[in-house]
């Protein structure tokens, strides 16, 4: 009886209690979503080391009225900076760039991230529909200014 009361909180609690997911894009499947329905894009620049980025995804982009806001009116992505995964945007291809043995950037995160000859973690870049960039910020975004930002772009 027991394992069975155990195994039904462990299901219970695996499912969903109907609270809204943010919706991750990749670059190719914006380019193909933006072509029935353009939309500015939202691009989240973090690392996988990034304390500030961590504590962002794991509050800023938890919070509901966010998610709604990201879903409804633009595309998001997360885009490690250190993915060795090529990616096509804009029509060109954009390539993992090794800096030492172990270390390197994507060169689409030095595209979006630099601000002032700088990539700082993490950087949040917005583009237009168009794909100009609009917004650009280094450093963590706490959900109510996140808000504001999105508001003012929209």
């Amino acid at each position: 009886m027991k394992k069975y009361i155990l195994i039904m909180l462990v299901f219970f609690w695996a499912i969903p209690s109907g609270f809204a997911q943010l919706k991750l894009h990749s670059f190719e499947e914006v380019t193909q979503l933006a072509k029935a329905n353009p939309k500015p894009i939202v691009v989240f620049i973090h690392t996988s080391w990034c304390t500030y980025c961590k504590i962002m995804q794991n509050s800023s982009f938890k919070n509901p009225a966010v998610i709604k806001k990201l879903n409804d009116e633009f595309y998001f992505i997360a885009l490690d900076s250190e993915s060795k995964k090529e990616i096509m945007f804009n029509n060109h291809l954009f390539r993992f760039k090794p800096t030492g043995p172990n270390t390197g950037i994507h060169e689409l995160a030095t595209a979006l991230a630099t601000i002032n000859n700088q990539i700082v973690y993490p950087t949040l870049t917005i583009l237009e529909k168009d794909n100009t960039i609009v917004f650009q910020q280094h450093s963590f975004i706490d959900d109510k200014a996140l808000l504001r930002i999105l508001d003012e772009l929209k």
